[in-house]
């Protein structure tokens, strides 16, 4: 399992949410280069980014923050964020990001994943964000009636190379991941999945580490890095014991 430090993007500038609620922003840094380069030096075998001006819009949004990350990093990065077509995951592979995460897209439209997956293979990954077990779209903003387990479902066979499932009720809170739902998931699907929301100790990615078997690959973490409520040294070198 490893550890993946996350940069959500508004408006150019590195900031964490409360339950996905924009309004609710902090502001860690406005240099998300610079930021990007801090995880790596510290041992960050993958980077996590969001553009969430982008998950609200529909449209990418914080193109030039993006490339401003991809060129002070040499490790591999993810992005999700308003991805909706063929275009946009083309464009973004393009930039240099190893993988792009498709969300609402994903539920709204599964045969975009399919086709996506079969175009670039290995490259895409579905997000999966749940409140109390229900799938949320558009930047979190509208609860489906399709519990997370079953949207999963619908995206055996296609090639997706990871499913990062976010508890929304727990992100930016530092409760604590929501592990019962975690390998309840895990466990339901073939494809791997990786955790988000909540992570807040080390405590956590040990109960992460502990139920690996069951196909948990990742934990991200935001808030928590930021902070420094979690060391991503020490939590990076927790993981790569338990390997």
């Amino acid at each position: 399992m490893i550890v993946i430090p996350a940069i959500d993007l508004k408006e150019g500038k590195c900031v964490r949410l409360e339950q996905g609620l924009m309004e609710k922003d902090t502001v860690f840094s406005d240099n998300p280069g610079a930021q990007a380069r801090a995880w790596q030096d510290q041992g960050a075998e993958l980077l996590h980014i969001v553009d969430l001006d982008g998950a609200f819009a529909g449209e990418p949004k914080n193109r030039s923050a993006i490339e401003a990350i991809l060129a002070a990093i040499t490790i591999p990065a993810q992005l999700g964020g308003g991805i909706r077509d063929l275009a946009t995951i083309e464009a973004y592979l393009s930039l240099g990001l190893s993988r792009v995460i498709i969300g609402t897209a994903a539920q709204r439209n599964p045969a975009l994943v399919e086709e996506a997956c079969r175009k670039f293979p290995g490259r895409i990954v579905v997000g999966i964000d749940a409140k109390n077990g229900m799938v949320a779209v558009q930047g979190w903003a509208e609860v489906t009636d399709i519990t997370a387990i079953e949207l999963a479902k619908k995206f055996e066979g296609f090639g997706v190379s990871a499913i990062i499932y976010t508890d929304i009720s727990r992100d930016g809170m530092m409760q604590g991941v929501n592990i019962d739902a975690t390998r309840q998931l895990a466990e339901a699907i073939s494809i791997p999945v990786i955790a988000s929301g909540g992570l807040s100790t080390l405590a956590d990615i040990e109960k992460l580490m502990a139920i690996e078997s069951s196909g948990v690959v990742g934990a991200i973490t935001g808030k928590a890095v930021y902070t420094g409520a979690i060391d991503l040294g020490e939590a990076v070198a927790l993981t790569k014991r338990g390997r």
